[in-house]
């Protein structure tokens, strides 16, 4: 009777530490994350790494690079937060150079159309973040109560940061405008490009703050030999020297009030995009192309000589290369010529310049008239 008993009480134990079991994982958030693969080999990937003594050549060494179009092809700009995501496009919207916003506040429905327009050759430049969910959720703090008519806030998809099977195509350089804090975070990042037996290049830009951080992903990814694979690049500032006092003016328009407002603006946006237009873009797929997320959100003030790089700033070195005018838009047709034109008459070659037809006739001042005795 006791063994009975005793087994009994061992098989309800045993069943309720099951059940238990049970209801903690129902109630565990699984995550699968995919491995990274290897980064290929220097033939294929050639990664670079320059070392900025301050903030402001960052943006100097960028704005040369994109500008002047010495970079060709498509290409992934990472930074380390969301402020840092905006501020660069504004930054680049001041040269007129039109980049769109991938980060974890963006709904999952854009993030998805941003990257498939992206793909397929639609937008040149994508600002974009790599955040880490946490390992476990943080304690949420009790709710409060909200007045009346205000509207419940909308954090960071926590899955963003592990969607990792994110296919970017046809990626020519990745530049790390921000050095990656992990390891992981910087082989996620370069493993965008030099895909499919495709070149690409990775460019890494640092601060002396951040060299604790580049040092231990070079000693990572150091080959057999002890050697680097990150390799300096050499960049004479002398030669950029003239774009300076440009992207000085576009550092001091990008205020943090711009960065605040062009956030919101952009969520609302994406937002409307995301939920109201869901129903019609299902009804008509061909209209999708319309909606375009590089749009110019000008929050800050825009300076248009920004846009235009005369000849005497583009480098002797970069002369043959550099192609920093704009595409112009074709011109407007001319106008018919009017009847008087075509036959010669009045309306004959330099007939209508007024400099030349004006005429001036001085008029004659009228004397006073001599006072009567």
């Amino acid at each position: 009777m006791a063994e009975a008993a005793q087994g009994r009480v061992q098989a309800a134990v045993e069943g309720a530490v099951q059940a238990l079991e049970r209801d903690r994982i129902r109630g565990m958030q699984v995550r699968v994350v995919p491995p990274e693969p290897r980064l290929p080999g220097s033939a294929a990937l050639r990664q670079w790494a320059l070392r900025c003594g301050t903030e402001e050549q960052k943006f100097l060494v960028l704005c040369a690079l994109l500008r002047l179009r010495v970079l060709r092809g498509r290409a992934l700009l990472f930074v380390s937060s969301v402020p840092r995501c905006y501020r660069l496009k504004l930054f680049l919207e001041q040269f007129g150079i039109p980049a769109c916003t991938l980060n974890s506040h963006l709904p999952a429905r854009s993030r998805g159309h941003v990257i498939a327009q992206f793909n397929r050759g639609i937008y040149d430049y994508i600002v974009a973040t790599d955040e880490e969910a946490p390992a476990t959720a943080p304690p949420q703090p009790p709710p409060r109560k909200k007045g009346r008519g205000a509207t419940p806030s909308k954090g960071k998809d926590p899955e963003y940061g592990v969607a990792r099977g994110i296919d970017f195509q046809n990626v020519a350089a990745v530049i790390n405008f921000d050095v990656p804090p992990t390891v992981e975070s910087y082989i996620h990042r370069v493993g965008r490009t030099a895909r499919a037996d495709n070149p690409g290049t990775a460019l890494t830009f640092a601060l002396p703050e951040e060299e604790e951080s580049l040092a231990r992903i070079e000693d990572a990814l150091a080959a057999e030999n002890g050697e680097s694979m990150l390799q300096p690049y050499k960049i004479c500032m002398e030669e950029i020297e003239g774009l300076r006092y440009r992207c000085r003016d576009a550092m001091r328009s990008v205020t943090k009030q711009a960065v605040k407002e062009a956030r919101l603006r952009e969520i609302k946006d994406e937002l409307l995009n995301s939920e109201k237009l869901k129903a019609y873009f299902e009804d008509n797929p061909r209209d999708l192309h319309v909606l375009r997320h590089d749009k110019p959100l000008h929050p800050a003030i825009v300076k248009p000589h920004l846009r235009n790089v005369p000849d005497y700033l583009v480098p002797p070195s970069l002369r043959g290369i550099a192609k920093p005018s704009p595409k112009k838009r074709r011109g407007l047709q001319r106008l018919p010529q009017t009847g008087a034109r075509r036959r010669g008459g009045s309306g004959s070659r330099g007939s209508g310049n007024p400099l030349q037809s004006f005429k001036y006739a001085q008029r004659r001042t009228k004397r006073p008239a001599a006072p009567t005795s």
